[in-house]
């Protein structure tokens, strides 16, 4: 069954194909084009399709719409971007240039009747109405991670942001604009899977808005005989990504769980996130051995890397020593090359060939042919080793595994071994950013916190440079929290807690070239995150308190509403979507879930989503950006 990730990719490639079914072979010689395309396409292409596989579809030429271009004529050139009246004018511009021969222009989202109409009259104008060959709307405007992930913006994603959807003065035409702009996405993603899903949200949020607008639109498409986008969802059991089951679409707000996203982690891809900003799967990296001129060197961490794909989950201890047991396996397979060499006596690479009619050279053959995968892994295994050096370096300045062990035994109710008054005064116990999370962490997950402990914590984040602005939001949001009917934030967070484990002793044995010493090999205990803990009662259908009164919407009623059915079966498929914000700690604990709940007979399946995607230090300037509006009103207004 094709993932999510999959769909969009075969879309594309149908898209560039010139909107024909590929064929099963690849013809030898594929049709020449150009592909243009605005930022919103060049992020939802960058991270799934490569510029070698661009090239085997017959993309010569990828470039942006708002670039300086020359005419090429006897090329079709396929369109790929939004229909804003920027890239519209872009567009008729193109037309009256006559810079190409074909257009094929493919919009991200549905294109007004209206627009359509003004392209038509320009094309006029410009003489080119038989060089437009097609016209479509692709549902793909989202941009996928991984199989099971997803966002909504990269480039501009302070637009969808959780400051966007909670600063004071927000107009009331911006907020339907940004929550349209969700709705949109969420839609095309739907289109995509080939499902319709049942809707489930807490009340009173920007997630309900998103919910409403969300069964709005697909239950007037589903009725509309015409336009209907999932006729194979009605006609074909499965037609979809998932089983004939619907999935459920839990939309959740980013204000049910603040502590998260500022939690310090210990997973690869979540730290690679937080300390190298990672995006569209894609990390610079300094490089320690080049001069102070030279650019960062940029890692690719995509599917088709081995590692990553094992290991992007893992606690970073176990990573550093899976780097070293793939070095230790890429060496001896060097060594078997070198020693078979020496012992047929072959010097240069020239002399193989002579020596292959021998049967006794079989396993040099295969050694020599194996060596481009060698190649390939040994630049794989440079890539990871400078990746987890430079966040070696990180954990070691920023203490961050410390860090991480005490936000675990706070978020677990456990008693710390350090008073945090200490810890906050204490020089060199990582930088002021880290001891902000942490104080924010705690505060969120106090139940009671007296205002003289409260100022004395501040007096210490104030002496190590810290910007208290975002404390101001905090302490807002907090009390209104804890004024909500049904939500108990405090005991939502129950931590995993660590555990010690024997220090690093497959990397010490191997001579490792990752110095761990004074760095803890925290084994993390499994647990619920709250976005966790709230899809397990929605997908298994269980009475609670706060779960029972989130809204019901079914898009397929021709009559909507919002109430429960008594009789409901658990649900096999979950698209979780978090409105404001989402980050790799939670995608990980969900995929964590899903693992164990899997059984020989039923396969369980989960998609993360989320607006845009934020570390630790985007969310720390957001409520810093929420609390200065709070601390000086007027200069918002």
């Amino acid at each position: 069954m094709l993932t999510l990730r999959e769909r969009q990719i075969n879309a594309i490639k149908q898209m560039l194909n010139l909107n024909s079914q590929q064929p099963k072979a690849l013809a030898a010689e594929p049709v020449w084009k150009i592909l243009i395309y605005d930022r919103v396409g060049q992020d939802i292409i960058s991270p799934i399709i490569s510029i070698k596989e661009l090239r085997e579809l017959g993309v010569t030429l990828h470039v942006q719409l708002h670039s300086d271009r020359d005419s090429i004529p006897d090329v079709p050139a396929i369109y790929f971007c939004l229909p804003t009246d920027e890239n519209l004018d872009r567009i008729q511009q193109d037309f009256s240039n006559g810079l190409y021969d074909v257009y094929h222009l493919n919009f991200l989202a549905p294109i007004t009747r209206s627009k359509i109409e003004n392209l038509a009259a320009a094309a006029l104008h410009a003489g080119c109405v038989a060089n437009i060959h097609r016209v479509y709307d692709q549902y793909v405007n989202f941009i996928s991670l991984e199989d099971d992930f997803f966002v909504l913006k990269h480039q501009q994603s302070d637009q969808l942001s959780y400051y966007a959807i909670n600063r004071a003065n927000t107009r009331d035409e911006e907020m339907e604009a940004l929550m349209d702009s969700i709705v949109d996405s969420l839609f095309a993603l739907f289109v995509t899977l080939g499902n319709v899903p049942i809707i489930r949200c807490p009340r009173n949020s920007a997630a309900e808005m998103v919910a409403r607008k969300l069964e709005k639109k697909l239950r007037e498409n589903l009725w509309d005989a015409r336009a209907n986008l999932f006729h194979m969802d009605a006609t074909q059991a499965g037609g979809g990504v998932f089983s004939f089951q619907r999935p459920v679409l839990l939309l959740l707000d980013r204000n049910m769980d603040l502590a998260t996203p500022l939690h310090h982690t210990w997973s690869y891809q979540a730290l690679v996130h937080d300390v190298l900003d990672l995006g569209l799967n894609l990390v610079y990296v300094e490089d320690e051995t080049a001069s102070a001129r030279k650019k960062p060197k940029a890692c690719d961490l995509d599917r088709n890397d081995r590692f990553w794909m094992t290991h992007k989950g893992s606690p970073f201890p176990t990573v550093a020593e899976a780097i070293q047991e793939e070095l230790e396996s890429y060496r001896n397979s060097e060594e078997e090359i070198k020693r078979l060499k020496t012992s047929m006596g072959i010097e240069g690479e020239s002399d193989i060939a002579f020596s292959l009619v021998n049967d006794t050279t079989a396993r040099l053959t295969n050694a020599v042919n194996s060596l481009p995968q060698l190649m390939e892994k040994k630049r794989l295994i440079d890539m990871h080793t400078k990746i987890a050096t430079s966040i070696l370096n990180f954990i070691k300045a920023r203490r961050l595994d410390s860090y991480f062990e005490i936000e675990e035994k706070v978020m677990s109710k456990q008693t710390l071994d350090r008073p945090l008054l200490d810890l906050l005064r204490d020089g060199e116990f990582g930088q002021a950013e880290d001891k902000l999370r942490l104080y924010i962490i705690y505060f969120i997950c106090a139940q009671q916190l007296p205002e003289s402990e409260q100022e004395r914590l501040k007096e210490a984040l104030q002496a190590a440079g810290c910007d208290l602005t975002a404390l101001a939001y905090v302490q807002r949001w907090k009390g209104i929290m804890n004024r909500s009917p049904g939500i108990h934030q405090a005991t939502q967070y129950e931590g995993g807690g660590t555990k010690t484990v024997s220090m690093f002793t497959k990397l010490v044995s191997q001579g490792s070239s990752f110095v761990m010493e004074g760095v803890k090999n925290l084994v993390v205990k499994r647990h619920n995150l709250p976005v966790t803990k709230i899809t397990e009662q929605v997908m298994e259908c269980r009475s609670n308190a706060e779960t029972d009164d989130y809204l019901y919407l079914d898009p397929k009623l021709l009559k909507g509403g919002d109430v429960l059915p008594k009789n409901r079966a658990p649900f096999q498929d979950a698209v979780v979507f978090m409105v404001g914000g989402g980050n790799y700690i939670e995608y990980q604990n969900l995929v964590d879930f899903i693992k164990q709940k899997q059984t020989s007979n039923v396969q369980r399946r989960i998609i993360y989503g989320a607006s845009t995607l934020t570390n630790a230090r985007q969310f720390l300037k957001e409520l810093s950006a929420l609390g200065s509006e709070i601390q000086s009103p007027t200069a918002t207004s």
